[in-house]
């Protein structure tokens, strides 16, 4: 019962698009490194609002959240830098990859500190 419970959860999410409004920490690993940014997202329908604050200092953000989808951009002093992911059916860990502005790549895990 608990695993169709949260199989209706995943697909009602993907439907109707979940909230990832809250804080975030990511574990980011690419060619140049590795490191752990801090998200803190605020969501409106699609649209995602918040600060990147990390190795490259502190940015605002702008996205989107699409069903399950989510996309992360913001200007840093390497170029755009762009985070797509997948929400997982709990709504509590995001995986995906990220662009460095063309100057690396690589894979990010999120995990929800707080909402």
């Amino acid at each position: 019962m608990r695993r169709f419970l949260a199989t209706i959860a995943f697909f009602a999410a993907s439907l109707l698009g979940a909230d990832v409004t809250g804080t975030w920490t990511f574990d980011v690993t690419t060619d140049a490194g590795s490191g752990n940014p801090t998200f803190v997202l605020k969501q409106e329908g699609e649209k995602l609002s918040g600060t990147y604050s990390g190795a490259l200092g502190e940015s605002q953000i702008h996205g989107t959240v699409k069903g399950t989808n989510v996309s992360i951009e913001f200007e840093s002093s390497v170029g755009t830098i762009r985070y797509a992911g997948t929400l997982d059916e709990s709504g509590q860990s995001i995986k995906g990859k990220v662009d460095y502005g063309g100057q690396a790549s690589g894979t990010f895990t999120g995990k929800r500190k707080a909402r």
